[in-house]
């Protein structure tokens, strides 16, 4: 399928290079000040051990989660590119404003308006992607995108600790305010995607009925639903890491190469689930990882009780880093599958499900973080719960589109 109309532009592989630098935006406004945290527990008074400064990442995901349900139907009328511009100006100004408010109650409304801003180019670049691209070839295609995206996570927070290091903490968010700024000059050579025919009226009667479309057919919400608790898990993982490895463990000042070396092997794993989606299928795939997370999950679950809830360091972590790629690759996969049946919404259903799969996600992530006792107990049992979850509903969602 190919880009339908309109100007020359961008097409081939600086396409996709421009979808994976869209994409990455969502990640650069995360992991780019999680080494600022122990700055920020100074600057506005809280406790060394304090979760509460979790809230820049928290109040960032429910702008992701309610950002789409601006962009997927208006782009769904009016195309993508006027709502990718949209998105991305937010983006800048949330950040900028973040970097120059002094109180918190500012911080926090700011970064709600970042995140807001970063469900632009989150939500419009897979509905690019979904215009041009069907099938396991979207799914191999995503798989790619998602294991250059992971270059973010590997190099944002040692990029922050830098700026940290040179400049005052808040640099960690004007640093996004500029790249914001580029990409949108960088944007100007995108492509309309969306087919002049498959425009439809934005009536909120229309985006009603496109959503109960989405939200009835039986593996487009099950997929959903997993989505939301693998993200889950990724949220937990994100909002505890750091307190974890510096509480439990004693290795706080390590924290950016321990994330580092995890979002290595998280991009490694998208790179190969790339290539194991070519060989067994999209959905053979998924079945087939669902049951073994649940099981790497459990394996984990099983460390974190020894040693009377403080285990072996290394342990933990060699379980650890088997649990988190599997719910990482599963995502993109799972997201290819639920959108399959959607070409005609793809707007509204990528907005629903980035909707449902964030807010729900990041809701259940940050109360698993918020448990936290001194052990690592907390953390395991929640990601065990949340990946057996997605198991379950990835088998059943899924049970009737096997391959022959």
């Amino acid at each position: 399928m190919t880009a339908p109309h309109q100007r020359p532009s961008a097409s081939g592989r600086e396409f996709i290079v421009l979808m994976t630098a869209l994409m990455a935006t969502t990640a650069l406004g995360i992991d780019l000040m999680l080494p600022a945290f122990p700055d920020m527990r100074a600057e506005f008074g809280f406790p060394s051990d304090s979760t509460t400064v979790t809230w820049v990442i928290t109040v960032y995901f429910l702008g992701l989660a309610i950002g789409p349900w601006l962009y997927g139907p208006a782009s769904d009328r009016f195309g993508r590119r006027r709502l990718l511009f949209a998105g991305l100006g937010l983006y800048s100004v949330g950040s900028f404003v973040a970097s120059i408010s002094p109180p918190w109650p500012l911080v926090i409304a700011a970064r709600f308006l970042w995140g807001l801003g970063a469900a632009g180019p989150r939500s419009l670049s897979l509905a690019m992607i979904r215009d041009r691209y069907e099938g396991d070839a979207m799914a191999r295609l995503m798989s790619m995108i998602m294991a250059v995206f992971m270059l973010v996570p590997i190099v944002a927070p040692a990029i922050g600790a830098g700026l940290i290091a040179v400049f005052p903490w808040r640099a960690v968010f004007w640093f996004p305010s500029i790249i914001g700024v580029l990409l949108m000059l960088w944007a100007r050579r995108a492509p309309e995607t969306l087919h002049p025919e498959r425009q439809r009226p934005f009536t909120w009667r229309s985006v009603a009925t496109a959503g109960k479309e989405v939200a009835t057919h039986r593996t487009t919400m099950a997929l959903t639903i997993a989505m939301t608790l693998l993200f889950a898990v990724m949220t937990t993982y994100l909002s505890g890491s750091e307190v974890i490895l510096g509480d439990v463990f004693g290795y706080g000042k390590w924290f950016p190469l321990f994330f580092g070396a995890i979002a290595v092997l998280l991009a490694l794993n998208s790179l190969n689930n790339a290539r194991l989606v070519q060989r067994v299928g999209a959905v053979s795939l998924v079945r087939r990882l669902a049951l073994v997370g649940t099981c790497t999950a459990t394996l984990l679950a099983i460390v974190s009780f020894t040693g009377s809830a403080h285990p072996n360091f290394w342990l933990f972590t060699a379980a650890l880093c088997l649990v988190i790629p599997i719910a990482q690759g599963l995502t993109p996969t799972c997201n290819t599958i639920a959108m399959t049946p959607m070409p005609h919404v793809a707007g509204t259903a990528s907005a629903l499900i980035s909707t449902v799969t964030t807010a729900g996600g990041s809701l259940l992530g940050g109360i698993a973080a918020s448990q936290f006792n001194g052990t690592v107990c907390p953390f395991s049992i929640f990601v065990l719960a949340f990946i057996a979850g997605a198991a379950v509903l990835i088998l059943w969602g899924t049970a009737a589109r096997q391959p022959t």
